[in-house]
């Protein structure tokens, strides 16, 4: 019984921060540092403070299992579980590696005293999250819901065994003291990580950018790690987008060119394209692909945020719907801001060898000829096809996601590398494919006016012509060069958006 399990520790960890055991008295809130020798607000007296320096050298002690003076995973795994707190070695590690500050592996008594107040900053903000009612305690009811605005469904009787391995007095409802004395000495599994572990659109670039972007939790956004994550995702676009341009440039040359009496096949497009201008013009139209990543992903995320203000919800995250609507909302306004430079990637990835000097030279010619309506050929059917990309990526994600969680879950929301990438992968494909028509005519569009003299097209006139000369195949004319770049640009963007985290200081999961 896990109650019984933990009765061990309680002597020694229940209230070893704060005796009075107050959520509003802890030494964290106060500004209290070290070994606690400062009166905190609960109006603890000098006496109490150093009782509470004693708790800690004691808990120190008694998992200082060789004496040393310092605490390594083994220490933990041994002295933890003598107290009956079982953790696996993954949990030691991220306990150590969260509170080793001169990197030696192990944690010496500053060290160990400086983790348990901060750890107990994070396991505060998560309580005060999921205590909705706002009365101190928590109950099934309010867990449920947490997880549901997430959009993480969850029965009241799985709730309930959540409740039961922490509530130790059989209330059915936690205490902070209750809350604190299970998390004190556990990395931290709770609803922010779920969102931690599962980001999906700062990791997964496919070459749109059309996803719903990602919640941040409290944590990150106070501590200004979201930019970060903002930027890793980022450079790792620009380098998946990189290594997939040419598969990106022969869907573009198929979806325009390729017809019943031109059909043209993968071999055949890279074949032509080499022949027509050398190895180098398989990245034609990659740099402004590349430079819109920034604009597109900075307007997006602000947009984001603002829509999320005019919801006015009070929720700290917002639920499917309303993150299906703020990041529609969102898409179509960055979407709007730099939708010139998609019709130039277009043109950039159609041009002949010498047509264009470069993008500012195609850019000049377009307005020259053409006028500025030309860089907004394509709008309607870009904007449309943001609704059914976005929700049926996050739709499908969010599925999978709680599948994973509701059969595999038990001690972490972390569902592995592979899991991740299979989600992604699965969920954008299907967003893809739902989209393709819309995105197909969106680039037929684009590339229209390029050719002199041809007459205007209308997005409803152009799927007329396609399905009455090319059959509904024609709408998914370049699927294949497209479906064939999706798990190499999801992998590439993964290892280089985890390998930027690192170099940027983003704590690693």
């Amino acid at each position: 019984m896990p109650g019984a399990r933990r009765s061990l520790a309680s002597p020694v960890v229940s209230g070893v921060l704060c005796p009075c055991g107050s959520p509003h008295g802890s030494a964290v809130e106060s500004g209290g540092s070290g070994g606690g020798g400062n009166a905190g607000s609960c109006g603890r007296s000098l006496s109490e403070a150093s009782e509470q320096d004693r708790r800690l050298r004691a808990l120190f002690q008694k998992l200082d299992v060789n004496r040393d003076g310092a605490l390594c995973i083994h220490d933990l795994a041994v002295g933890l579980g003598r107290l009956g707190l079982h953790r696996t070695e993954l949990d030691l590690r991220k306990i150590v590696k969260a509170g080793d500050k001169d990197l030696d592996g192990q944690l010496d008594f500053e060290e160990f005293v400086h983790y348990l107040q901060d750890h107990e900053k994070k396991l505060r903000l998560v309580f005060k999250s999921l205590d909705k009612k706002n009365d101190g305690r928590i109950d099934a009811q309010e867990i449920v819901q947490s997880l549901r605005d997430l959009g993480v469904k969850i029965s009241e009787q799985q709730a309930e065994k959540i409740l039961k391995s922490m509530d130790k007095n059989g209330t059915m409802t936690i205490d902070w003291n209750e809350w604190r004395d299970y998390h004190l000495l556990h990395p931290v599994e709770n609803i922010p990580e779920i969102i931690l572990y599962w980001k999906h659109s700062t990791i997964f670039d496919v070459g749109e950018n059309l996803t719903v972007p990602d919640e941040f939790t409290v944590e990150e956004r106070q501590t200004g790690m979201w930019w970060r994550h903002l930027v890793a995702g980022g450079g790792a676009g620009a380098v998946s987008r990189t290594c997939t341009a040419p598969l990106d440039r022969l869907k573009v040359l198929m979806q325009v060119h390729a017809s019943r009496s031109n059909n043209m096949c993968i071999i055949g497009g890279f074949t032509q394209m080499i022949r027509e201008g050398g190895p180098r013009s398989l990245w034609r139209g990659n740099g402004i692909n590349v430079l819109k990543i920034a604009p597109e992903s900075a307007i997006k995320f602000m947009a984001y945020e603002q829509i999320k203000r005019f919801i006015g919800t009070d929720q700290e995250m917002l639920r499917i719907h309303e993150r299906l609507v703020a990041g529609s909302l969102a898409g179509a306004i960055a979407q709007s801001s730099i939708y010139p430079m998609e019709v130039l990637k277009t043109r950039m990835a159609l041009r002949k060898t010498g047509q264009y000097s470069g993008m500012l030279d195609c850019a000049k010619n377009i307005l020259a000829k053409e006028g500025m309506a030309a860089f907004y050929k394509g709008y309607i059917p870009n904007m449309l096809g943001i609704i059914p990309y976005a929700g049926i990526d996050l739709a499908v994600y969010e599925t999978l996601k709680n599948t994973w969680l509701q059969r595999y879950a038990v001690n972490s929301a972390d569902p592995g590398v592979f899991v991740l990438l299979a989600c992604g992968t699965i969920s954008s494909t299907c967003g893809q494919l739902a989209s393709y028509p819309l995105a197909l005519v969106r680039t037929r569009m684009q590339a229209q006016a390029s050719v002199e003299g041809a007459p205007e097209v209308t997005m409803r006139g152009l799927f007329k012509h396609i399905l009455k000369t090319e059959g509904a195949f024609g709408l998914y004319r370049g699927l294949a060069p497209n479906f064939m770049k999706v798990i190499p640009a999801v992998s590439i963007s993964y290892v280089v958006y985890e390998n930027l985290k690192m170099t940027l200081g983003v704590d690693s999961r």
